[in-house]
């Protein structure tokens, strides 16, 4: 099959800055975006659908891909908690003349920019501030105590990455925020 090439655009952002709810509202407006299935090593949760939420390979097989040359790129996020992006899901999507959108961890995001140059226009989504950070992640009522340490002290260092994104998106009034991004990713499409 041949390689073909297209635009992405990709969003960061700690956990629970909002990045998640924005990409939702941007696939359901008309800017011609397809969302970017992320593969994990882990288990699904809840209601996620294989193929739709994640592709959810296990440890063993996330580790085959690895060794296969298959991801466009990936991260150990924690021990044994693999993400990354398979190289054909963004040749399924450009193949069908659409533009990869990316909801991915910070470094994750970085990896993509650094990938895709000046095809890639990669948004940091920002929250207001630190303890809006961590309401937001204990109004979720998903994660444990232990979780949520986890995610503050990782959020710590992603907020130091985000000078090194495109655009700084802050996420203090999530209506401003999303029609924010629909006009920074119409003026990178017309590019």
């Amino acid at each position: 099959m041949e390689e073909v090439k297209g635009k992405c655009v990709i969003f960061s952002a700690p956990s629970g800055a909002g990045k998640t709810t924005i990409v939702h509202h941007l696939l359901k407006q008309d800017l011609g975006l397809e969302f970017s299935v992320s593969a994990c090593s882990r288990e699904p949760r809840g209601n996620e659908v294989d193929g739709s939420d994640y592709y959810f390979l296990g440890l063993e097989e996330f580790k085959n891909r690895i060794d296969q040359d298959a991801f466009v790129e990936w991260e150990e996020v924690y021990t044994n908690n693999f993400y990354g992006t398979l190289k054909f899901e963004m040749q399924r999507i450009w193949s069908a003349g659409k533009t990869v959108i990316f909801d991915v961890d910070v470094i994750g995001g970085l990896n993509l920019k650094k990938q895709f140059q000046e095809n890639a226009f990669a948004i940091f989504v920002k929250p207001p501030s630190y303890e809006e950070l961590e309401k937001r992640l204990r109004g979720r009522s998903t994660e444990t105590e232990d979780k949520i340490n986890q995610r503050m002290s990782k959020a710590k260092k992603e907020l130091s990455f985000a000078p090194e994104f495109d655009y700084i998106l802050i996420n203090d009034d999530l209506a401003e925020a999303c029609d924010k991004a629909e006009d920074l990713i119409a003026d990178f499409l017309k590019k």
